[in-house]
Formats: C-alpha cells, sequence, structure tokens
C-alpha cells in the first residue's frame, strides 16, 4: 500500500508571511538595484536606476502567492529574471533569491510530482542554455574586461565559475524542494498512521467494554445462582417441617431473608464496581481465598455438608487468580447443591504447593444429565483461562462430581499474563 500524498492547505497565516516575504525582497530588490547602479556594475551597459523600479516590484511581487500558484510564480520571476539581466538592471543578489525562492516552492507545494519535475527542469534547461549563448557571445565579443591569454586564461576561469555556480544554485533549489516534499508525505503518512492507531484504540476500547460486560453478566450468573440455590433448598426445607414445627420454619424463614440480603449485597458491590472509575476490573474485588471458609460454612448452613482443608502455607497471589479460584470454588458448591440431590455432601481443598495453587471441590451424589455444558462451567473454563491455569471438570468413578483447578505459581509470567 502506497502512503498517502500530503494535503497541502495554504492558510491564512501562511499567506500572510509571504505576503511579508515579498514585501521584505521588494525592498531588498530596491535597495540592491540602487546599490548596484551607484557601483555601474555592468561598466557603461548598466540600466537606470528608475527602470529597475518596476522590475523589481516584477520580480518579488508573484512570490506572495507562491503556495498557491507555485508554477505560475515560477515562470513569472524566471522571466523577470530574464529580462532583468538581458536589460542590465543593476541587481545582482535578490533576483537570485527569489527564484531560489520559487523553484523551491515548486518541488516543496505541487502535489502533482510529473508537472513539478517539468516545470522545474524546463526552466533550468532554458537557463542554462541562455548561459551558453551569453558565454559563447561574451568569448566571441571583445569587451576588453578580462584577459582570454593563455591555455586557461582568467576569462575561462570567470565562465567555468558561472556555470559552477549556476549549478550548485538549481541544484540545491531542486534537491530542497524536493527533501520538504518527503518530509510533508512522511508526516502525512505518519499522521494517516495516527489516524488508524486512534480507530484501532476505539474499537479496542469497544472491544474491551464488551469483555466487561460478559464478565459482569457472569459474576451475576454466580451470586445469583449461589443465592438463589441456597434459597431454594431453605424454602424446600421450611415447607416441609411448617406444620409441625413452627420455630424451625421460622428459622427456614429468617434463612431465605438472609440469603435474600446477601444476594442484594452482592449484587449491589458489583454495580458500584461498574459506576466507579478507577475500579473497571476484578482486581478491585473484595473477594479473596481467605473467605472460602465463609463460602463452605454458608453451604454447609443451606443444606450441603461441606468440608474445608487447607494444605501448605498460604502466600500471596494475584487479586485476579484469587477472585476467580474463589468463585470457581463458589460456583461448584452452587452445582453441588443444585444438581447432588438429597444426602449429597462436598469437601473443598485448598493446597499451596512449592510450584502452584490448587483449589479442588468434590461432591458426592448423583451426577448432572449429561448435555450442553451451561454458562457455569464455561465461565469455569474461561476463568482459569484468565489465571493461567488448568481446569479439571467432570464425574467422578464413584459418583458425585469433581471441579479441579491448577495455577502455577513459579513463573514470573504469571502476573504478567494476568495483568494482560
Amino acid at each position: 500500500m502506497s502512503e498517502p500524498s500530503p494535503v497541502r492547505t495554504v492558510t491564512a497565516t501562511q499567506l500572510r508571511h509571504d505576503a511579508w516575504l515579498a514585501g521584505g525582497l521588494l525592498v531588498g530588490a530596491i535597495l540592491s538595484a540602487w546599490l548596484g547602479s551607484t557601483a555601474t556594475v555592468y561598466g557603461d551597459q548598466t540600466a537606470p536606476f528608475a527602470w529597475a523600479l518596476p522590475w523589481a516590484v516584477a520580480l518579488t511581487a508573484p512570490l506572495a502567492l507562491r503556495r498557491r500558484f507555485p508554477v505560475t510564480v515560477l515562470v513569472l520571476v524566471a522571466l523577470a529574471l530574464f529580462v532583468g539581466v538581458s536589460l542590465h538592471l543593476p541587481d545582482v543578489y535578490v533576483s537570485n533569491v527569489s527564484l531560489f525562492i520559487a523553484m523551491y516552492t515548486v518541488g516543496a507545494w505541487v502535489a502533482d510530482r510529473r508537472r513539478a519535475t517539468l516545470a522545474r527542469v524546463l526552466v533550468i534547461v532554458a537557463m542554462f542554455v541562455w548561459l551558453v549563448i551569453t558565454t559563447f557571445q561574451a568569448a566571441t565579443g571583445d569587451d576588453g574586461t578580462l584577459s582570454r591569454a593563455g591555455l586557461f586564461s582568467p576569462f575561462a576561469a570567470f565562465m567555468v565559475l558561472q556555470f559552477l555556480v549556476n549549478a550548485a544554485f538549481f541544484g540545491g533549489a531542486y534537491l530542497f524542494g524536493e527533501r520538504a516534499w518527503a518530509q510533508a508525505k512522511a508526516l502525512a503518512a505518519l499522521e494517516s498512521r495516527t489516524r488508524e492507531l486512534e480507530r484501532e484504540r476505539e474499537l479496542t476500547a469497544a472491544q474491551a467494554v464488551a469483555l466487561d460486560r460478559v464478565r459482569i453478566a457472569r459474576e451475576l450468573h454466580d451470586v445469583v445462582a449461589h443465592h438463589v440455590s441456597a434459597m431454594g433448598v431453605q424454602a424446600g426445607a421450611t415447607r416441609v417441617v411448617l406444620d409441625r414445627d413452627p420455630q424451625a420454619a421460622r428459622a427456614g424463614l429468617e434463612a431465605v431473608e438472609q440469603s435474600a440480603r446477601d444476594a442484594l449485597l452482592e449484587l449491589r458491590q458489583l454495580l458500584d464496581t461498574l459506576r466507579t472509575p478507577g475500579a473497571e476490573t476484578p482486581e478491585d474485588s473484595t473477594l479473596h481465598l481467605s473467605a472460602l471458609p465463609g463460602l463452605v460454612a454458608h453451604a454447609e448452613a443451606n443444606g450441603l455438608p461441606t468440608t474445608y482443608t487447607l494444605v501448605g502455607e498460604p502466600r500471596e497471589l494475584p487479586e485476579l487468580v484469587e477472585v476467580n479460584l474463589y468463585r470457581i470454588t463458589q460456583e461448584a458448591l452452587t452445582n453441588a447443591r443444585r444438581h447432588g440431590g438429597p444426602g449429597a455432601s462436598a469437601d473443598v481443598r485448598l493446597r499451596f504447593d512449592a510450584d502452584a495453587v490448587e483449589v479442588e471441590v468434590t461432591n458426592t451424589g448423583r451426577t448432572a444429565v449429561a448435555g450442553r455444558p451451561g454458562l457455569g462451567l464455561v465461565g469455569m473454563r474461561e476463568r482459569a483461562a484468565a489465571s493461567g491455569g488448568a481446569l479439571e471438570a467432570g464425574p467422578r468413578p464413584r459418583g458425585g462430581f469433581r471441579v479441579r483447578l491448577r495455577v502455577p505459581t513459579d513463573d514470573a509470567r504469571l502476573h504478567e499474563r494476568v495483568r494482560a
């Protein structure tokens, strides 16, 4: 894919600067012509100073519009220079500077590069043809100003110097114009890439928002499923004992009420996380592995006998890993309570090895009917992948279900992967 060409738009500030440039060169041309007339730079052939005034205007005034009509300005300045030198107008320097600026502007501002090259090459060729003609005329004439004696006479040295100066003059104007255009083209390409990266950044931000909404949906699923499952068990137990044991029924209803309040509290905290500018990721959660005993106690209080075992010395982990371990444990206990049936029990083991942390949740009872995986199991696997671990989830040979997540902790890249 080719780089975009720069769009050169002339601003009012640039036009104002060009007007000041033309005015400054006009003053310089008048001053140079006056000094040249006084010094009689062309000897007896020097034109009157009065002729230099309109010529100075013709030479410098077009430069005020050099960025808007670069090729036209180059042609006008070149013609003014030709007329001035042919009539021996007493200016030596400003006319050359004006032509240099006009030629540079064509190279730097004309978007049609073929047209820009053709215009400059034609002016350069015309100027060198004119120089050859004037050199021939001077060589065949006899003005007596420079000696022609010797193999390399002063006259010959002067003519070679003229050719070298003009070659450096026109070559510099050409190359500087090309360099300015190349820089403008590089800047346009950089701006184009910047706009493309900005669009990609906006797209990435939109995707991040979408992924965050998916994460929140899974968090809501975990919270709601956990508490609604507990409320269902408690309500069923209350219904059974409602007639024969009102006190137990009252305790059951209080447990249902407390589960509903806990669910609302967690939902409110989760939504507050969304509303807080500085809390956009799971790292801001207050869920840690230290809360697992409370989760186990809650499951046991809601009809699922559960044991908890801690193996090894606990150590600090990335917060995202702790949140995901907690949520996977919560989802596994919810599924055990929902699908294990009467008499089911569960066991939670948190193990800290030298190179990994592992959480295992097993339950007795029946196994869920095989079918399409629910959001809970899908969420577990994605949480495991986000933590850099491996998840095993499936029925046990002797009945029940097992969920096991192992996250390596000896690799320093764990923290980099979690942050990514």
